[in-house]
């Protein structure tokens, strides 16, 4: 299975959301690889960071932001049960090659009506890559929001008779994710009964169920 976070515009969260679902991924006894398909290299960084504080692996992480994604990807695959890929903002033929090599296109969005703008142009590859491959599944999912701001709550209503529908479990502004970010850590490493771990957790049993009635016959 591989699952791409996507979106043409920059500071939605995704690479944050990538490395956190390989992490509760992996500690649910799947073998995951990470492709950090963004030329900015942030998920490479953090690995590193991870290995410079003499943290375990939890998950491989490889740099692979070019074109030909969607013909590599399926590689790593063999080895690996979950494919977790960090896609680039803005290069439509990076994302475009990400998306051909997805089987779930997650399209992380912040409560903010100019997120939900910035997203059309993320919608127009997604559908020129189902002409290729119409089996592509795709999710928004609300990343760094305050669950009872108005503004969250508008999103969320605005998403919700969405094509690509908006997932249930929600992402909230967290410190522990900045501190993840810089120490090479993850939040249930830092606090595993924290609020992002929890929160986290239940996004990845959501997306667990969507994976299986997919493949269900």
């Amino acid at each position: 299975m591989i699952i791409a976070l996507l979106n043409q515009k920059g500071g939605v969260g995704k690479t944050t959301l990538a490395l956190h679902l390989a992490g509760e991924l992996a500690s649910r006894g799947k073998r995951v690889t990470l492709i950090d398909a963004d030329p900015q290299g942030s998920a490479l960084d953090w690995s590193q960071q991870r290995a410079h504080e003499g943290l375990p692996r939890l998950f491989g992480v490889v740099g692979l932001a070019r074109d030909t994604l969607h013909r590599e990807a399926p590689e790593f695959a063999r080895d690996a049960d979950m494919i977790v890929i960090d896609g680039p903002p803005r290069v439509a033929s990076l994302m475009r090659s990400a998306l051909l090599a997805a089987d779930l296109a997650l399209i992380p969005v912040q409560p903010s009506p100019l997120d939900g703008w910035a997203s059309a142009e993320m919608l127009t590859l997604l559908a020129e890559a189902r002409i290729y491959r119409p089996q592509i599944a795709a999710r928004f999912v609300l990343n760094r929001c305050g669950a009872r701001t108005i503004i969250a709550r508008e999103t969320a209503e605005t998403l919700a008779d969405h094509d690509p529908p908006l997932l249930a479990s929600t992402i909230g502004q967290r410190v522990v994710f900045a501190d993840a970010a810089q120490s090479g850590r993850l939040a249930r490493e830092i606090d595993e009964r924290s609020p992002a771990a929890r929160e986290i957790a239940a996004l990845v049993t959501e997306i667990g169920r969507l994976c299986i009635e997919r493949i269900a016959p």
